[in-house]
Order: structure tokens, then sequence, then C-alpha cells
């Protein structure tokens, strides 16, 4: 079928209503003082100071909010398949609501504007709040502490600043926290009904030689399908980055990522070195989780202001949500086309002397080191959400930055380089024996291009 066919085959089974969304978006991360991002402009200076009168620190509502989002995807457990569109969802609902205020960029959806003299910081305990219990209501009583907390420690810095002569502070907190609410009320309702809760047939690929079909040890039908269907937050479709089809049977590339993978993913008897087998298996964790940590800790240590922490992180999750959306699409096409070589290396390498090309030889016992997920191999999610999520920091940043991530079960990995935690994490795919080289570099690609293509179109900065 060709890439034509997929386009007007995919209008017709994603679910509509782009038409509908009202975002207004783009847009150039915007730099701080050690980062690379530029300097705010006088009056915004001016408003920041206000809003943040009594803070001795470094930190926001947003970085301390993002946390607790990052802290809520490991109480839960959250896949990771899920935790993208999550993401995004808390981060246009903080957006948004801190934006209306300040009215500095476009939206992402809501365009309406905040209430006059009301807080901003206010705004964004109370929509993030209001989203989070919204989205994991299992976490309540938790977000009900964080909550009280957050408001009694506004409360507490807004008042030491009107004791020194500024306007009263409840009525400012009120009116953020209200306008906060209604923000993310309108994106909760929003996103109901972009697609991903509904019902579709489970999808099992197909017999063909070197197709797709469901994998050991569960067996199962294609994992978190409703991501294929799921209406993109600023891309116009879940095609527009369509990678293309992937190598062929009887190519060298074929020959050669399946002789890589062969080598080093195998679960005994691996070329892979102790650290290599370490990396694959820690690189399995939450890739939300992960590239959220590694951008607040970056945003703390390089002094964001409020705003740009704001943005950076709104562009970080919106950016991985489309591109899970297009990587999850291209997974269910390429997986139903029987002449496309989606199948895992798992199921390729035993059967390698039925794919017809005499490079690759079948080893009937090769077992992956970590067990392979259950969808296809084309293309790869996490080298795709790396690729994504490391351009969004490498274009707010210089490369050498420090950062600690953490995987449950795992010892902690501290990185001095966005750059070399991109390459892990790509590399831990093929370590692990779930992807092929040439997966993974195409992936990570497709995932900086729609990164770059939230940053320039997405956010932006409004003509005064």
């Amino acid at each position: 079928m060709t890439n034509t066919s997929r386009h007007v085959k995919v209008a017709l089974i994603v679910t509509l209503g782009l038409a509908a969304v009202g975002w207004g978006i783009s847009a150039d991360l915007v730099p701080s003082s050690t980062a690379l991002l530029r300097d705010q402009d006088a009056p915004q200076v001016t408003a920041d100071r206000d809003d943040h009168a009594g803070r001795r620190e470094v930190a926001s509502e947003v970085l301390d909010w993002n946390q607790i989002f990052i802290d809520t995807l490991i109480a839960t457990s959250t896949a990771n398949s899920s935790s993208q569109r999550l993401g995004a969802i808390v981060h246009t609902a903080i957006f948004d609501a801190f934006n209306g205020i300040e009215r500095r960029y476009t939206p992402i959806f809501v365009d309406q504007k905040g209430p006059h003299n009301a807080s901003r910081r206010a705004a964004v305990i109370a929509a993030a709040y209001t989203a989070l219990v919204g989205l994991f209501p299992s976490r309540q009583p938790a977000l009900d502490a964080s909550y009280a907390a957050s408001l009694a420690a506004l409360t507490d810095d807004c008042e030491h600043s009107h004791s020194r002569g500024r306007r009263p502070c409840a009525p400012r907190i009120e009116r953020g926290v209200a306008w906060g609410t209604e923000v993310a009320q309108a994106v909760l309702a929003w996103r109901a009904t972009d697609g991903f809760g509904a019902s579709y047939p489970p999808f099992n690929g197909g017999t063909a030689v070197g197709q797709w079909r469901p994998t050991p040890p569960a067996f199962g039908a294609m994992s978190a399908e409703g991501l294929a269907f799921t209406t993109m937050f600023v891309l116009v479709n879940n095609t527009q980055f369509d990678p293309g089809p992937p190598r062929t049977l009887s190519s060298p590339t074929y020959a050669e990522d399946f002789n890589a993978v062969k080598a080093l993913g195998r679960r005994t008897g691996s070329t892979r070195t102790e650290d290599q087998s370490a990396l694959a298996v820690f690189w399995e964790g939450n890739a939300s989780v992960h590239w959220n940590q590694a951008a607040n800790q970056i945003a703390r240590a390089n002094r964001l202001s409020m705003s740009d922490s704001n943005r950076l992180l709104a562009v970080l999750n919106v950016a991985m949500a489309d591109t899970a959306f297009t990587t999850w699409s291209g997974k269910r096409f390429y997986g139903a086309v029987a002449n496309e070589v989606t199948w895992r290396p798992v199921t390729s390498i035993p059967l390698a002397d039925t794919a017809g090309n005499p490079e690759t030889a079948p080893d009937p016992e090769w077992l992956p080191l970590v067990n392979t997920p259950s969808h296809p191999e084309y293309p790869a999610g996490h080298p795709s959400l790396n690729g994504a999520a490391a351009t969004v920091l490498l274009t707010a940043f210089r490369g050498r930055q420090t950062f600690r991530l953490t995987t449950a079960g795992q010892p902690d990995r501290i990185y001095t380089s966005i750059t070399q935690a991109r390459t892990d994490g790509n590399n831990a795919r093929v370590w692990g024996g779930m992807h092929y080289p040439s997966t993974v570099e195409i992936s990570d690609a497709m995932g900086e291009k729609i990164a770059n293509y939230v940053s320039r179109h997405a956010m932006q900065r409004r003509k005064r």
C-alpha cells in the first residue's frame, strides 16, 4: 500500500475533531541567563517579581507540580505508552492557565484571557491539581495534601509581601485558583474525546514473512492501540511525519540490523558489556519520567524563570505526546501491511531461514535480554521519544548538563550530557534485543523533527 493511500485510510479512521480544537500555537524556546534562552522583556520582569515576591530560592509552582506529576507516574506505575498523553494534558492545563494571565504566548487550547489581577502562581497550582486529580483519581488524597501545601506556601509568601505594602493577597489567589480550575476542566473535557480511550478491534498483525505477530511471553495483541487513533495536540495529523516504510528483507541494511541485534541483544552469550546490559534494563523505564526529571533538574540548575519553565515543560510534553501518537500510528499501519518488515528480533531470529536473505542465519533458541513489548517493531517508541525530548532540551540549553534519572528497581544514573543520555537510551533498545539499529536511527530522527515542529509552531510569542 502506498503512503498516499495510507493518508486516505488514516483520514477515515482517526478520530475527527481537529477543526474544533482551540489552539493558537508555535515557537522558539524562551532563553534564560545561563542557558541559551533570551532575556525577558522589562514588563515581564516586573510582573515576575510581583508574582514571585517573597521567594528565596530558584523554584516555581510549575517545577514543583511537574515533580508531583513525575512522582504520580512513579507511584501509580503508569505504563510508558500512556504517560506522554497524560504529561501533555497536565502541562497544557498549566501552560494555558499561566499564560492566560501572563498573555505572553499564543495558547495551546484555552484562548480566553484570564481574570485581571489574578495570581499566576495560584492558577498553576489549581490547574495542575485539577488535571492530575481528573487523570489519577486514586491519587486524590496525596494530591489534596500537595495542593494544600502549595496554597499555604503561596499565601505565606504573599502575606509576607503584603506586610511590606503590596496589594492584598486573598483576592488575587482566589481569582487565580478559579481560573486555573476552569482551564484544567476545559482541557480535560477536550481530551476526554480524543480517541485514546475508544474501543478498537484487537490487532494481531499477520503471519507473512517479516510481518509483526504477537511475541513471547504473553503473545498478546497490540498494546495501547488507541494511541494510533488519538487526536494530536499540535501536529496536523499522525501521518505528517510518517517515517516511510522500513528496510526490506533482502536489503543489506536488514542483514546488518539482524546480525547486530542477534549478537548484542541475546539474553545469554551476548557481546555487550556489563554496563550495556544494565543500561538496557534501566532505559526500559518510563521515558516521560526520565525526560521530565532531566528537564526539571536542568531548569532549576539554570535558574529558569517561571514563564520559561512553563513553556519548556509544555513543549517537552506536547512534543513527546505527538511523537507517541505518530509512532503508534506508524506501528499500526505498517504492521498491517504483509510485505513490510515489522517483526521483532524475537520472531525474526528463530525464523531467519524463511526470510530468503543468505546473510541471516536462524537461531531457534534465541531470546532477548528484555522481554519484547507487545506492538510492531517499526517505528520504535522509546527512540522516537528520546529524539523528541533531547531535541527540546538541546534547543533550550547547552548540551553539558548534569541530572539524575531513576528507574524502579535499578540504580540511579547520573548524566552530565543530554546527548549521552539520548545515545544510551537509543542503544539500549538494541542491547535489550527489542529493536534493529536502523529502526532506532529513523525513529530518533522522526522524534527530532516533531519536536522542532512543535517548538516552531506552538506557544509562539504574541506580537505586541
